[in-house]
C-alpha cells in the first residue's frame, strides 16, 4: 500500500503524519516551518526535525500545507523536492487542508489561528478570500486579538484615562507594570505568535464579563464571517462551514458569536487535526495518474 506523508505548516508548529492507508506509521510534530514566518534557515531545520524519525525512503507521496504566498508555496516545494526527489509532492495553502479532514467535498473553510484565511470549494472551482498576513490582514485571528488589546491600552493612556480590567491584564501578561510600556514592547517583539498568544487575555477579560473584551471578540468573528461570506458569495454556496485554526477550535465564546452571524449556514468545528486532510490529498495526489 502506498506510504503518504501529510504536513500541517502552521504559523506555530509543523505537524508531519505518515500512513499506509488508515494505519499510522509515525507522527511528529517540531516548531513553525513557515517560511513566511521564521524565514528559509529556520524552516528547513523545523522540517529536518519533524522528519527525523520518518521513514522518508519508503514515502511515495507527499502533501504539505502551508499559510503565506505563492512565493512561501514555492520555496516548500523546494526544500522538499530535496528531501523527497522520487515521491509525488503536492503543495497547497493550509486552508485546503480543512475541507479534506472534515471528509467534505465542497463547502468553506474557515481558519481563525495565528492568522485568518476563508477557503472555499464547489466543483471544480475554489475561492480564497483573505490571509494577507499581520502587515496587512488576518483580521479576526489570535494576533490581531491581542493586538487590539494592545490598542485598547494604549489609547487609554493617550487620553489620561485609568488602566481598566483589560488594560490591566494586557499589560501583566506581558510582563510590564506600565500600561505606557506596551508600546516599546510590541514594537521590540516581532514574533506573531508572541502576540496571538495574548489573545487568551481578551478571552478571559470577556468571559468575566468585561465589555471591552466582549466588544474585540464580536469585532473578530464579524471579520471572519464576513470572510466566510464572501467566499460563499462567489462559489454560490452558504456551507458547510467548518471552523479550524487554535483560536476557533478552541474559544467556544467566538465559536457561538461565529454562529450568531451564520445562524442560516450548517457550521462546524473541525473535531480532527488538519493534516489529517493533507494524508488524505496525499493519497489523492498518488492515485491520480502522472
Amino acid at each position: 500500500m502506498t506510504v503518504a506523508l501529510g504536513l500541517d505548516i502552521g504559523g506555530s508548529k509543523t505537524k508531519a503524519l505518515c500512513c499506509t492507508g488508515t494505519v499510522t506509521v509515525h507522527e511528529s510534530v517540531a516548531g513553525s516551518a513557515n517560511v513566511a514566518s521564521v524565514g528559509l534557515a529556520e524552516a528547513s531545520r523545523q522540517l529536518d526535525a519533524v522528519l527525523a524519525e520518518m521513514p522518508c525512503e519508503a514515502i511515495e507521496s507527499v502533501c504539505a500545507g502551508t499559510a503565506g504566498t505563492p512565493q512561501t508555496a514555492r520555496q516548500i516545494t523546494d526544500l522538499l523536492q530535496r528531501r523527497f526527489p522520487h515521491a509525488k509532492l503536492l503543495v497547497v495553502h493550509d486552508s485546503q487542508l480543512i475541507l479534506a479532514a472534515a471528509g467534505a467535498e465542497d463547502g468553506i473553510a474557515l481558519i481563525a489561528g495565528t492568522g485568518s484565511v476563508a477557503w472555499g470549494k464547489r466543483g471544480e472551482r475554489t475561492v480564497r478570500v483573505g490571509g494577507w498576513g499581520h502587515l496587512l490582514g488576518d483580521e479576526g485571528s489570535a494576533y490581531w486579538v491581542g493586538q487590539q488589546a494592545v490598542r485598547h491600552a494604549l489609547s487609554r493612556v493617550d487620553h489620561g484615562l485609568a488602566a481598566d480590567s483589560l488594560t490591566r491584564a494586557i499589560t501583566a501578561a506581558c510582563g510590564l507594570a506600565d500600561p505606557a510600556a506596551l508600546l516599546d514592547h510590541f514594537y521590540e517583539l516581532h514574533d506573531r505568535r508572541y502576540w496571538a498568544q495574548r489573545a487568551s487575555v481578551v478571552f478571559d477579560q470577556a468571559r468575566g464579563g468585561d465589555e471591552v473584551g466582549r466588544r474585540i471578540v464580536t469585532a473578530a468573528a464579524a471579520a471572519l464571517t464576513g470572510l466566510t461570506a464572501e467566499v460563499g458569495r462567489q462559489l454560490g454556496i452558504d456551507g458547510p462551514v467548518v471552523l479550524a485554526g487554535g483560536l476557533a477550535v478552541h474559544q467556544p465564546m467566538l465559536q457561538e458569536e461565529i454562529r450568531k452571524f451564520l445562524s442560516r449556514n450548517d457550521v462546524r468545528v473541525l473535531d480532527v487535526e488538519p493534516v489529517h486532510g493533507a494524508i488524505r490529498l496525499a493519497q489523492r495526489e498518488m492515485s491520480c495518474p502522472s
